[in-house]
């Protein structure tokens, strides 16, 4: 059962890892649509409809996509207070505490993102502008970066619950050297 565990947690992991080296890539193309849009406006006097609006839509799947990854690399703001002067075992076990909030929030983002997709997907909506494209790509990247993100944090709630417990099947750096006590 442990093995399996591990392999979901780093399949998990490997699949935000993965996505999230991808969706980084949306920064140059986005530097690139607004370099065009600067040109075009001031040195040839003619602005575009699009790569604003463009640019805004990719921001959007950037940070909607993003989740999974920066929680699979730590790199959600913490407010430090109390955790960082915990010991390994008991910071993990209130980050179990703590994610009680995390999942609440998630799953309702991931619930309401799966209706306002659908929704979306539905009509084919588009933006109503003077481009007029579609936006339907956008709201269905909420509900599958939600996903990836929920799937990121039940990694992180099992790791911590097996350093809280020192359970067998993760092993935290930290854990083994501080070997710590609750």
């Amino acid at each position: 059962m442990s093995v399996m565990i591990a392999a979901f947690m780093r399949g998990v992991t490997r699949l935000n890892d993965f996505i999230g080296r991808w969706v980084a890539l949306l920064i140059f193309a986005m530097f690139v649509f607004l370099l065009l849009e600067v040109g075009f406006r001031y040195l040839l006097n003619s602005p575009t409809v699009w790569t604003n609006e463009l640019t805004q839509m990719l921001f959007g799947i950037y940070a909607v996509m993003s989740g999974g990854y920066i929680m699979a690399h730590r790199g959600h703001v913490n407010v430090d207070l109390l955790h960082s002067h915990l010991k390994p075992r008991k910071r993990a076990a209130l980050d179990i505490v703590t994610s009680v909030v995390f999942f609440i929030f998630t799953l309702a983002l991931l619930w309401f993102g799966i209706d306002m997709a659908q929704e979306s997907i539905s009509s084919w909506e588009t933006s109503y502008s003077a481009w007029n494209p579609p936006i339907w790509p956008v709201k269905l990247a909420i509900p599958i970066g939600t996903a990836l993100l929920v799937l990121q944090g039940l990694v992180k709630l099992l790791e911590d619950i097996a350093v809280a417990f020192n359970l067998d099947y993760y092993t935290s750096q930290e854990s083994e050297s501080e070997g710590d006590q609750l």
